[in-house]
């Protein structure tokens, strides 16, 4: 008879995997613009280019704990991602009714437009897969080994 741990799949296999993924790839790119524009300029747009700067660091928490295994990584995971769907939504509906305060764009400006609205369907996404995901308390008999595709 197979041990538990060889019948299990990893966490992140198939969908989670993409999922895990497409927020790397979201991670780098917030990350990579708003350094620059931290850097460039700051002055011209502090608002959006600091929000831009959070939603970076809210993707790289988001990816590690996607990643991670553990019922603090999983509650750490639905944080983060409330969080940005929160921030997407709210600053996406500031930057459509007050325009000036977005002259420059964040990651989150009009929904993620400038992501093909990914910020926007990420989170949603994140928080399907989460909730089909739970962790699975030690010691309860025919469950799924932690962190294991069901």
């Amino acid at each position: 008879m197979p041990t538990p741990s060889a019948t299990q799949r990893p966490r992140i296999a198939g969908v989670g995997r993409v999922l895990v993924v497409v927020y790397a790839i979201l991670a780098l790119g917030a990350f990579g613009r708003s350094l620059v524009q931290i850097i460039q300029q700051f002055d011209q747009a502090p608002l959006a280019y600091t929000l831009s700067a959070v939603s970076a660091a809210v993707y790289i928490v988001a990816t590690v704990a996607l990643v991670a295994r553990g019922a603090i990584w999983y509650r750490i995971a639905w944080i983060t991602i409330t969080f940005e769907m929160i921030g997407v939504l709210v600053v996406g509906t500031l930057s459509v009714v007050a325009p000036e305060l977005f002259a420059h764009a964040s990651v989150w400006s009009y929904y993620g437009v400038g992501y093909l609205f990914i910020p926007l369907v990420l989170p949603v996404l994140g928080m399907l897969w989460l909730s089909k995901h739970r962790p699975v308390p030690a010691g309860v008999e025919g469950a799924p080994v932690e962190g294991a595709s069901r």
